[in-house]
Parts: structure tokens; C-alpha cells; sequence
């Protein structure tokens, strides 16, 4: 019943991982877009050998993907390439643990998102969790060196990413559930497989036609840059299949509530690994989205 819990878990921790090193790539050899390729072009061969040797070892066959499958799969990873060029380009105007905050709204619009797209309930104390959330963004969309009153930094560049990167994860996570569901009575962890495949795909296809039309030379630099932009992929691969079968178990929101553990691991790689400082606002800021995601727990 709980399994969805321990697999968002293990999510959340590959997503950090990947996120800290995409974070060196286009601090040092990628641009944003280029550094956002390199996680679909090096997961996507991984996760097609997987499905591929699962089929043949278990002697099953891909199942039918009705049109509204591919229109979920096309909106989602859409959405999620997106999101994360939004986040890879935060990383350049705030540290690393705050960036990830501010992409960690997205738990209060999948629960908006959800229910205007999907119907999946969100209860009384889910909305106070979202209240909360709320303030948390707040405090947080203020820069260290700011003055001025509070709904002024509502609309610096580095909220406007980071909540932005927040509307489309709810939108990619939303989706992503939509076409899971596509697939009917297949037990969940086929289900978010197939999915994971033929997003992945989607995606990689979406994002070389991009850059070949805008910017060639980056598709050049995201394969001399393997030796680490091959750890995005494997990292991403883990994270994204984690994500999509927690998807099958519940609610998208609930889901993305208890991945907020990628806060307190974010944290610790900002001031470990980054030696970036946190000030106390930001802190504070944390503090309170952490509460409103415990809120959210414990209203389910």
C-alpha cells in the first residue's frame, strides 16, 4: 500500500545527484539546453536495452499506446525538457539549495494541476500545505542583496525560473501520470517502464531538432563532455523510472510531497560539495516549504 513512499524516496535521491551534476556542466562546458540533452541522450539507450532484454526474457509484447497515451507522453516530456532548462539556468543566479526550492513548488501546482486535469482529490489539509508552500516562496524569492518590498522580488529573473520550472514539472508529473494510466490493468512497474521508454525517446528526438536547428555545436560538446554527461543519463534514468512508477501507485501530488526529502539533500550538497553559503532567510524559507510538505503527508 505504502510501497510508492520508499520508491519516491529513491527518486528524489537519484534527481539530486543529477541535478549537482548538471550543474557542473553548464557551469563549465554546457549551456542550459545542452546540459539538458545530455540527460535524455545518454539515458535513453540504457533505458530501451532495459525494456528491450525485460521483453525478451519474459516473453512479453510492448502493449497497444492509445492516442491519448502519446498526447500525455508528448505534453509531459514537453513540459519537463522545459522545466529543467529552467532549473539548470536558476543554478546560474542563486546556489544550489535554493534553486532547488524553488523548483519544489512544483508539489503545490501538481496538486492544483491534478485536480483540474485529472480530478485526483486534494483534501483540506492539502490546501493548507499549498497556503503554507505559498509564504515559503515568498521568503524565498527575495536575493540576499535585495531592498524593497516583497512582491517587488516576485519577479526577478530568479523566481520568475524557479517558478516557472514549478508550473511545468506539475504539468510534466501531471501528464506523466495520465499516460501511465493509459495503459490499464499492467502491473506498475511495466507501466512506468513502457512510459519512461517512450517519453525518453520523445524527448531525445525533440531536444537534437532543437539544438540542430539553434545550435549545433552544442550537440558536439554534449558528447565530448560523456565522461560526465553519461552520469546525468544513468542518474536520470534511475530518478525518471522511480518517478513514473510511484506515478502508477498514487496521486501525483502525494508523490511529489514526499520527494521533498530532495530539499535536505540539496542542502547538504550546496554547502558540502558546492561550498555555496545559506543565509538564514533562506533557511527559513526551506523550513517553512518543509512544513508544508509534512502538512500534506499527513493530510492523506
Amino acid at each position: 500500500m505504502f510501497a510508492w513512499i520508499p520508491v519516491s524516496i529513491a527518486a528524489a535521491s537519484f534527481q539530486t545527484v543529477r541535478f549537482m551534476l548538471q550543474k557542473v556542466l553548464s557551469s563549465v562546458t554546457l549551456t542550459p539546453g545542452g546540459a539538458t540533452f545530455a540527460r535524455f541522450l545518454y539515458s535513453a539507450p540504457v533505458i530501451l536495452a532495459g525494456l528491450a532484454l525485460y521483453l525478451a526474457v519474459s516473453g512479453r509484447s510492448l502493449p497497444a499506446l492509445p492516442p491519448a497515451f502519446w498526447l500525455y507522453a508528448a505534453i509531459g516530456g514537453t513540459a519537463q525538457i522545459l522545466a529543467t532548462v529552467c532549473v539548470v539556468a536558476l543554478f546560474k543566479q542563486r546556489n544550489f539549495a535554493v534553486g532547488i526550492t524553488f523548483k519544489k513548488t512544483e508539489v503545490i501546482q501538481t496538486a492544483i494541476v491534478g485536480l483540474v486535469v485529472l480530478g485526483d482529490p486534494v483534501s483540506l489539509g492539502g490546501w493548507l500545505a499549498i497556503l503554507i508552500g505559498l509564504a515559503a516562496v515568498l521568503v524565498l524569492s527575495r536575493a540576499p542583496d535585495a531592498a524593497g518590498a516583497w512582491w517587488r522580488h516576485l519577479t526577478n529573473r530568479a523566481a520568475q525560473l524557479g517558478l516557472g520550472s514549478g508550473v511545468l514539472f506539475a504539468f510534466s508529473a501531471v501528464s506523466y501520470r495520465g499516460a501511465s494510466l493509459q495503459l490499464g490493468g499492467l502491473e506498475p512497474a511495466f507501466r512506468a517502464a513502457v512510459t519512461l521508454a517512450a517519453v525518453v525517446c520523445l524527448q531525445t528526438l525533440f531536444m537534437a531538432v532543437w539544438l540542430g536547428l539553434r545550435d549545433r555545436g552544442e550537440i558536439a560538446r554534449v558528447w565530448a563532455a560523456r565522461r560526465v554527461a553519461v552520469w546525468v543519463g544513468l542518474t536520470s534514468m534511475g530518478g525518471s523510472f522511480c518517478w513514473f512508477w510511484a506515478f502508477t501507485l498514487q496521486n501525483a501530488a502525494y508523490v511529489k510531497a514526499v520527494g521533498q526529502v530532495e530539499l535536505l539533500l540539496s542542502l547538504l550538497a550546496s554547502v558540502l560539495f558546492f561550498k555555496e553559503k545559506v543565509s538564514t532567510r533562506e533557511l527559513a524559507g526551506m523550513g517553512l516549504l518543509i512544513l508544508s510538505i509534512l502538512v500534506l503527508v499527513l493530510a492523506i
